[in-house]
């Protein structure tokens, strides 16, 4: 029988396996179904190591909370940042890439569900959700100032935190949308759509965005 290479995992490595693990566990079984006996089967390791790395249960499901929300935002970010040319480019990317995969998907919207469900409730939660939205927040101001100012367009901070927080909400909606599901429309065409939309909230020229649709089998319906 063959067995599985030995390999020398890093502290992070292990933290990090233990938060998907654990999203694994709430996405199948629900936040009562996580148990740490379960998590811990489920990531190849012991209990013990749960407790090494996190403390207590309430502990490890918050920061499962935090890396399903930086996983969000993260993915997005290293797709605006593949090849970045111009301003406009970067933020296109972006915006595409918040409603394409691996970002739209069923899962991540059942467990932020399930999450948010505990924000405003339980300790901890609202901190992660305030944090989240506001580093977000500020990613699109700083993707916005340069995409207005090159248009001559005004680009003061108030500015660019009121687009921020427009575009924010038409994100958010076409990822909830496009991942739910409904059959209503395919998701191919989101990034299509958000693009468009994106240059109405910000009063940009027509196809100063959409001529950076991103390439795919989401972008090209």
């Amino acid at each position: 029988m063959s067995r599985k290479p030995f390999q020398r995992l890093t502290e992070a490595d292990r933290r990090r396996g233990l938060l998907d693990a654990t999203l694994d566990c709430i996405g199948a079984h629900g936040l009562s179904g996580a148990s740490a006996r379960r998590i811990a089967l489920h990531a190849g390791v012991t209990a013990g190591l749960i407790r090494h790395h996190f403390g207590t249960m309430d502990e490890l499901v918050r920061c499962a909370y935090r890396h399903l929300m930086d996983q969000l935002t993260g993915e997005a970010l290293l797709a605006s940042q593949a090849g970045r040319g111009s301003p406009e480019q970067a933020l296109a990317q972006f915006v595409a890439a918040n409603v394409m995969g691996p970002n739209i998907s069923a899962r991540k919207v059942a467990l932020w569900a399930t999450f948010i469900g505990r924000v405003g409730r339980a300790p901890g939660y609202s901190e992660i959700h305030r944090d989240s939205y506001r580093d977000f927040l500020e990613l699109l101001e700083r993707l916005i100032h340069p995409v207005r100012a090159a248009y001559a367009l005004p680009a003061d901070p108030d500015t660019c935190r009121d687009l921020s927080i427009a575009l924010n909400g038409l994100i958010d909606g076409l990822w909830l949308e496009g991942s739910l599901g409904h059959g209503l429309y395919h998701a191919d065409r989101l990034p299509r759509v958000a693009l468009s939309a994106a240059e109405g909230v910000l009063r940009l020229p027509d196809h100063s965005l959409l001529q950076h649709l991103p390439d795919g089998p989401m972008a090209q319906n």
